[in-house]
């Protein structure tokens, strides 16, 4: 369906049936995008597995859209590069430097 397989921004919500765990994993990684992902359940062994296996920047489980300033956001594939927000966030505006110094204590 291009609707599951396509970066929709907006009010719109696709919901799936699937038979097997794998099959829904499968149905979620098979896309170019992979800016988030959601789950609800009971199963908390099945939700932790799940935010393991797919390839979604951002996984959120009996909840949506649970964003904060200092929690991490940005994409997989096609999703974007980088972060916004939290420390992985400054990173984008950092220029790390590396320094190596000899001293050498006889002529000083």
């Amino acid at each position: 369906m291009t609707i599951a397989k396509e970066e929709i921004f907006g009010p719109v919500q696709s919901i799936f049936k699937f038979k097997t765990f794998d099959e829904a994993i499968d149905r979620c990684n098979n896309t170019s995008y992979g800016l988030a992902a959601g789950v609800f359940t009971k199963d908390i062994n099945k939700a932790l597995r799940f935010s393991q296996q797919v390839q979604a920047g951002s996984i959120w489980i009996n909840t949506f859209l649970a964003l904060g300033p200092q929690v991490p956001f940005g994409g997989f594939k096609q999703s974007g590069f980088g972060r916004e927000n939290g420390e992985d966030g400054l990173h984008e505006y950092l220029e790390i430097k590396s320094v190596a110094i000899y001293n050498d204590q006889k002529n000083s």
